[in-house]
């Protein structure tokens, strides 16, 4: 059966930086690549890596007593993947805008989230849930 998945394609200004960090940190799949493009599978979804010049970004998200760059990308993970990511993150000594963490503890919607930025300015938010249903749980 066909899922459908996301597409996303983002402008970045080093295919092999690209790979060390999609590929290596994120311990994301390459998929088809040219000369000038190299694709992943971000967690499932198609994410296009072009050499040109990244989008311009401004911490402008309110996130609690956070500001956190806008626009940004990101992923929803089951709670154990995440943890996993989390850790191999900070092993590989990631600079996090807002290290692992958890937010609304105890409420309905509790996730633990990261934030943090490509090597080409790209802002990239990881979410962990318990269960798919506290995605939207309010």
């Amino acid at each position: 059966m066909f899922r459908p998945i996301f597409h996303l394609a983002l402008n970045i200004t080093d295919l092999d930086a690209a790979r060390r960090f999609y590929g290596g940190a994120l311990g994301c799949e390459e998929g088809r690549s040219t000369d000038t493009w190299v694709d992943f599978s971000f967690f499932g979804h198609q994410l296009s890596l072009h050499l040109g010049e990244p989008l311009k970004t401004a911490a402008t998200g309110h996130f609690g007593e956070h500001m956190v760059p806008m626009p940004h990308f990101g992923i929803v993970l089951p709670l154990p993947e995440w943890q996993q990511l989390a850790a191999r993150l900070t092993a590989a000594g990631t600079q996090f805008v807002i290290a692992p963490t958890v937010r609304f503890q105890g409420e309905p919607g509790e996730q633990h989230t990261m934030f943090f930025i490509d090597p080409f300015g790209n802002p990239i938010e990881v979410k962990g849930f318990a269960s798919i249903e506290a995605v939207y749980a309010h």
